[in-house]
């Protein structure tokens, strides 16, 4: 098992181009990048970037 950081901004991160865009609030379930313009829903964008935080963590051999 791989722990992340409980305060890891997985929501607030782009999972297509990495712009950290701030908390939002719970109720905010989609929104657009201001940098590349990917649309994301909340917890899809959350989950690749929680993936992608534990494969830096520990890459797969």
């Amino acid at each position: 098992m791989i722990k992340i950081d409980r305060w890891f901004p997985s929501s607030q991160i782009c999972s297509e181009c990495g712009h950290q865009d701030g908390k939002k609030p719970l109720h905010i379930r989609h929104w657009t990048c201001p940098h590349c313009h990917t649309h994301h829903d909340r917890d899809v964008n959350a989950s690749k970037n929680i993936l992608a935080e534990r494969l830096r963590i520990k890459p797969l051999v």
